[in-house]
């Protein structure tokens, strides 16, 4: 029987392998696999996290490095062994040159950990075949020997592993690059090359961490100021209530969380309840509200006055509102289950409506790792008959003069700007007062908020 993970690595490997089989989200997988490793140090932790999160990015690209040494395809090769090799592979490519030699001997004391020693062998073939195909020649562009590492830096190959970015520049930004063939043909028709490939490079790049400033408690320089006294790097953004860790954190634990001075949130989202700008005292609805985090946004631009109504059809998730705005010191947001028809929405009249739809995530990739493989080619146009019936549903419940803002974290225009032109169609005492269309990585997530306003008087 296999020895309970203790390492680094002996829980990524856990991690990988129980998310192939489950097909659960790695995330919470981790925090498990963390809880029951409780003396695992800081920087072993950071270290798991970026095997896991960094192998089920690159996937396609591990593949295409993987496949020319192997005498029989994928899926002739043992699962856990395929992914013992993805793991080792991850590690001589992205991690520091320094660290090959780690990568490959623990690689191979994992197959013993498994009570594997018959792979040992060829794992260690496979891996130092690959350690080989790795030049320290520098690369500066895209080529078929070269793997975008991270912006403005490429990995150089001695073998053209990758399609030719000439002659073939989706099926470069597919492999080396890691994303669906069939998502990068439908974007390679509104982005050129360039922005494609510096979306691929956004979108395998850990996420930085921003924090929301609670005005209600803190302001920026003072939550920086804070952060500085415990040794955690952090910056003021151009936002006042935006601030970008420098680094990564075990956020609970920094200063402020417990006394409600921040919530982690993207810029890209915090800009829907700032569209919205809702007033002190006014009748607010958050029409997919669950977990929270853009319904206490809107408390607190409310200055903890009037009333939000959160509502949402997954009671679980539901649940996690009221904890975090009583760390926020918030006491308006009234949480209300629905059922996924609508049929039992709070009626209104609202003065002001957010609906932040469940969508593609295609904006948010990086973010959220697994959602790239999980998509399906149909799966925009699909939900925008949801978005639809939800925007609608916004509608019917904003008062005369009153704001509505529609909000995705797609960059589908059939989720978005598609959609938004239909609605106005549609419902002519509607007008579009403001739209912003966020780029992956510039600076945060990608996304689509529209603001709308109710012309009836």
């Amino acid at each position: 029987m296999t020895a309970p993970p203790k390492t680094a690595r002996q829980i990524a490997f856990g991690v990988l392998r129980q998310w192939r089989q489950t097909g659960r989200f790695a995330g919470p997988l981790l925090e498990s696999a963390f809880s029951q490793a409780s003396d695992l140090i800081p920087a072993d932790r950071r270290l798991s996290s970026e095997l896991v999160y960094g192998v089920i990015r690159r996937q396609a690209t591990l593949d295409a490095v993987l496949k020319p040494r192997l005498k029989r395809p994928p899926d002739q090769v043992e699962p856990p062994l395929w992914t013992l090799l993805q793991l080792g592979t991850y590690q001589l490519l992205f991690l520091s040159h320094d660290s090959h030699h780690a990568a490959i001997h623990e690689t191979v004391e994992l197959c013993r950990w498994l009570d594997k020693s018959r792979w040992t062998g060829f794992t260690n073939g496979v891996l130092r075949s690959v350690q080989r195909d790795i030049s320290d020649k520098p690369a500066d562009a895209a080529a078929a020997d070269t793997i975008p590492a991270r912006r403005d830096h490429f990995l150089r190959l001695t073998s053209p592993l990758m399609p030719d970015p000439d002659s073939d520049p989706d099926g470069y930004i597919a492999t080396a690059g890691s994303l669906p063939d069939w998502l990068v043909g439908n974007w390679s028709s509104r982005f050129d090359f360039d922005e494609l490939l510096r979306m691929a490079v956004w979108f395998n790049t850990p996420a930085a961490t921003w924090l929301r400033v609670n005005p209600l408690r803190t302001d920026g320089q003072q939550l920086v100021a804070d952060l500085a006294a415990a040794a955690v790097d952090a910056t003021v953004t151009d936002s006042p209530q935006m601030v970008r860790l420098d680094g990564t954190a075990h956020v609970p634990s920094l200063p402020g969380f417990a006394d409600g001075h921040f919530t982690v949130q993207d810029p890209s989202a915090a800009a829907a309840a700032r569209l919205l700008a809702p007033a002190p005292g006014q009748q607010v609805l958050d029409l997919c509200a669950a977990p929270g985090t853009k319904s206490t946004h809107l408390a607190e631009l409310m200055e903890n006055r009037g009333r939000v109504v959160a509502a949402d059809s997954h009671p679980g998730r539901l649940e996690l509102i009221a904890p975090a705005a009583d760390r926020l010191g918030l006491s308006i947001i009234e949480t209300v289950p629905v059922d996924e028809s609508g049929e039992d929405l709070p009626r209104g009249p609202f003065d002001a409506v957010l609906v932040d739809v469940p969508c593609s995530n295609t904006g948010v990739l990086g973010k959220r790792p697994e959602a790239r493989w999980r998509l399906e080619p149909d799966e925009p146009e699909r939900l925008s008959g949801l978005q639809w019936k939800l925007l609608e549903q916004a509608a019917e419940r904003l008062g005369p003069g009153g704001r509505l803002v529609y909000s995705t974290c797609s960059i589908e225009p059939i989720e978005n700007e598609e959609l938004v032109a239909k609605f106005l169609e549609k419902r002519p005492e509607f007008e579009q007062i403001d739209v912003i269309r966020h780029v992956p990585g510039c600076p945060g997530d990608g996304g689509f908020q529209v603001l709308l306003a109710n012309r009836d008087d």
